[in-house]
């Protein structure tokens, strides 16, 4: 059987294929080659650490560059990274032969969260270019990422009480042993004594640490404390399973499924809806459009927010956690007369409130009751109180209803979130396989990770999408000279003064494209 030859390692070739000549013209490093020189990297705050003697530092292009393959190739260890800049040919063309090392390639993305963020926004940018982005439609939701801290170094105030008890009875159990080993003159018992000895100082340093630790909880207010990630958070993942980790807000437009934004937090969801829609607000100029979300949303501060931005949505309702022993009774079955302020019960009885105002931690609420459940035929099937029905209704009852009326009536709609929002989360962790987050240490490093994934979904999006020969053309035509002009001086310039050098420069391309693309970002 004849099998494919390979070629002979040592024989010489007569023509030498340059770098450039193996990779394809339409190859994925050309188009990252080419967005990334067509945005002004200065401008959007890079910063990469120079010594004063020795050694130029590596420009920020180069390094973000090698960030987005790697992003879009699954790469985001800082070492593998390295690693592929001297066996990887496409990495070897798109970096022109230069080889940071990890720590460099490590600390570019560390110290640029907010840079990398304009980044991913020039993505959502391309996006409107290319009409894309409706802006008629967004979902938001959030997805837990693991924190680089396990739950062994996540402590909250029980479980620092569980381990001081047991090392205050182990402490007892040695100090026990330590007195029958005095009585002993022996040299085993000598030796003994002195493990005792060692095991009690062990133990001693241990609840010293278990102490500050405790100390800093009541100082910071916090709930809980993680050691190896101080600001990551266990939280709920799935089902009933925890994590220590990072909660990412996302708002996805349903267009196309393109995140137009992203916020690393470290909270729930329940406070998290209005800042959302406010930044969703500005990316997309107008509140002319409506916002799906899921039941762990259903906050009535949040509802304010959104009908203080005059922005439509539609929350999930959560089931109701009380109910009454017949559901007939139930509180939603009770109508409420807005203008003399009072409920009528499915009996026909009036519930009012003496206008007391209750304050708690999430809202204030008024109380309505009425003595005549005392004689009523169904109060058994009403409510288990002793004193019959009584119902809350929070000063945010309005704004709750009126998202339940949008619900109700647009049932199909609301369907749609799932679809819109979730996924980018089945791309960006089931297929790509980014369940956690690769840097340690607070969420600003967490931000420029999540930055990163980001930018490089939409980068795949678009390409996906417009297809990658169009994208190229298109930055090939942009304002890719004048930008990287401007990041070579550091020049500060108006975008109308960007506009006219952009025309001088205009013999290096299609006049008319340029003009249609100038205007349309003065």
């Amino acid at each position: 059987m004849q099998y494919v030859k390979g070629k002979n390692r040592e024989q010489l070739v007569l023509f030498p294929t340059s770098l450039d000549d193996v990779i394809d013209l339409d190859n994925e490093a050309r188009f990252i080659d080419l967005f990334v020189e067509s945005i002004a990297l200065s401008e959007m705050g890079f910063e990469v650490f120079r010594e004063e003697n020795g050694r130029p530092a590596y420009h920020p292009k180069d390094l973000l560059k090698l960030y987005l393959y790697g992003y879009l190739n699954s790469i985001r260890s800082s070492r593998k990274l390295e690693q592929a800049t001297k066996i990887n040919i496409e990495v070897m063309w798109l970096l022109k032969g230069l080889s940071p090392d990890h720590n460099t390639i490590s600390n570019f993305r560390r110290d640029n969260p907010k840079a990398i963020k304009k980044v991913f926004r020039s993505t959502v940018q391309m996006a409107k270019h290319f009409n894309l982005i409706g802006g008629k439609l967004i979902a938001g939701d959030s997805t837990k990422l693991r924190a680089q801290n396990s739950k062994k170094n996540n402590f909250n105030k029980k479980k620092i009480e569980r381990h001081l008890a047991y090392i205050d009875n182990k402490l007892e159990e040695y100090s026990n042993q330590l007195k029958t080993a005095d009585n002993d003159k022996s040299q085993s018992d000598k030796d003994k004594k002195e493990e005792i000895k060692a095991e009690i100082e062990k133990h001693n340093k241990r609840k010293e640490s278990y102490k500050q630790l405790e100390k800093e909880l009541e100082e910071t207010k916090e709930k809980q404390i993680s050691t190896s990630d101080p600001e990551s958070r266990q939280m709920i993942t799935r089902n009933n399973i925890t994590e220590v980790a990072y909660s990412v807000q996302t708002t996805v437009d349903a267009e196309n499924n393109i995140p137009i934004d992203y916020k690393v937090t470290n909270t729930t969801d329940s406070k998290a809806m209005g800042n959302m829609l406010q930044r969703a607000k500005s990316i997309l100029r107008t509140n002319d459009f409506t916002a799906l979300y899921d039941k762990g949303y259903h906050t009535g501060s949040e509802f304010e927010k959104a009908d203080n931005l005059k922005i439509d949505v539609l929350v999930a309702i959560p089931k109701v956690a009380s109910q009454a022993p017949n559901q007939k009774y139930n509180v939603e079955n009770f109508e409420y007369d807005k203008e003399n302020d009072f409920y009528v019960c499915p009996k026909g009885k009036l519930l009012t409130s003496t206008g007391k105002l209750h304050k708690t931690e999430k809202s204030n609420f008024k109380r309505y009751t009425t003595k005549e459940c005392l004689t009523c035929s169904v109060k058994l099937e009403c409510s288990k109180a002793k004193y019959g029905k009584a119902i809350q209704r929070s000063q945010y009852q309005e704004l709750v209803d009126n998202n339940k009326t949008r619900v109700e009536n647009n049932k199909e709609y609301y369907r749609q979130r799932q679809a819109i929002v979730e996924h980018p989360y089945g791309t960006i962790k089931r297929q790509w396989g980014f369940c956690y987050i690769m840097t340690k240490k607070f969420k600003q490093r967490a931000e420029a990770d999540v930055g990163l994934i980001f930018t490089a979904y939409n980068l795949r999006r678009l390409i996906s999408i417009i297809g990658i020969e169009s994208l190229m053309e298109y930055l090939e035509s942009f304002v890719s000279l004048i930008f990287y002009y401007l990041d070579q001086y550091r020049l500060k310039i108006s975008k109308y003064t960007q506009f006219k050098i952009f025309i001088c420069f205009s013999r290096f391309s299609n006049l008319n494209k340029i003009k249609q693309i100038g205007r349309a970002h003065v």
